[in-house]
């Protein structure tokens, strides 16, 4: 009966989502096939290298990879305290409290998923495959805007603070909040977009569109700004507080150089499966849309420590002495 259920579902999706082609994507609620493309034809990056006064260390966390499913259609950074207010469905790690109504006290006294008791939050838009019935998973009120599909759990969830291939760097300041990324550069134009998509085995290839990966590991790469203005925790627009770095790894005048967030998701997709990741309807899931949030959560010593390791070009993972 269960697989019975299973199979009519899986069709009334592929009904009600509209016509699709043979990859199983709907021209209607998107993406288009124009969206995807083989990793193997994506150029090769490389990152200048870094000048006499850089902080090349990293600092690594284990925070998980959302086992316990903490979900909400909820953004704290860009709408706080408004219920639903992405419009779409988040993966959260870190902070087992966050919700669009979260305090900077309730944050500093919540559970974490992170083994070294970072109670900082991160939260990304869940990546689906459309070809699956709903998840129906708590929180999932994303899907009433057109984010259709089974939700993939991520593999592997990498946090992981890097240091400014340009000078040493400052501490974050506590409740230090960022966004990463635009969800609506599919319309907008790609201005604001950070969206790095990638496969497991090509670490050194990144493209705005949804990857097709030989061995099934799609990944994200999220990364912060790190350049901060030594005063605010927020702004009025979310960003203007904050700043990414210029090609050569330098601030913008009048801004400090601070840890810089890279968060690196993976999932298991199999071969020609139709993902999505979820977005705005007007969007039709166009991957360069994707898009995270941070709220730093972090005690001073906790950021002491980040920021030392950093600074002396070590490679720290929780557990190390350092």
């Amino acid at each position: 009966m269960f697989a019975l259920v299973s199979v009519v579902a899986a069709l009334s999706l592929v009904v009600t989502s509209g016509s699709r082609g043979a990859s199983g994507v709907s021209a209607e609620v998107g993406p288009s096939p124009r969206d995807f493309i083989d990793i193997r034809d994506v150029a090769r990056s490389a990152e200048p290298a870094p000048g006499p006064d850089a902080s090349t260390g990293t600092f690594t966390e284990d925070c998980g990879r959302n086992q316990d499913e903490h979900r909400n259609a909820d953004n704290l950074v860009a709408s706080p305290r408004l219920r639903n207010g992405a419009h779409h469905t988040h993966d959260y790690v870190g902070n087992l409290s966050t919700t669009a109504f979260s305090t900077d006290a309730g944050l500093a006294a919540a559970r974490t998923t992170c083994t070294d008791g970072d109670r900082s939050t991160i939260y990304w838009p869940v990546l689906r495959r459309q070809d699956r019935p709903a998840s129906h998973a708590h929180g999932d009120e994303g899907e009433h805007h057109g984010n259709i599909g089974e939700i993939l759990p991520p593999a592997s969830v990498m946090v992981q603070f890097r240091g400014s291939r340009a000078t040493h760097v400052v501490p974050m300041p506590r409740f230090l909040r960022m966004l990463t990324g635009d969800p609506v550069a599919g319309t907008v134009g790609p201005e604001l977009a950070r969206a790095q998509w990638g496969c497991t085995g090509y670490p050194d290839r990144f493209t705005t569109l949804y990857p097709r990966c030989p061995d099934g590991g799609v990944t994200r790469t999220l990364d912060f700004p790190s350049c901060w203005n030594g005063l605010d925790t927020d702004s009025e627009d979310h960003r203007g507080h904050v700043a990414f770095p210029g090609a050569n790894g330098a601030c913008p005048p009048g801004t400090f150089a601070v840890p810089q967030l890279r968060v690196v998701v993976s999932y298991r997709v199999p071969k020609g499966a139709p993902i999505a990741v979820d977005a705005f309807s007007e969007q039709k899931h166009a991957p360069i849309t994707d898009h995270a949030g941070f709220v730093n959560v972090m005690t001073e010593a906790q950021m002491a420590r980040v920021v030392a390791c950093l600074n002396a070009g070590r490679h720290c993972r929780v557990g190390e002495h350092v």
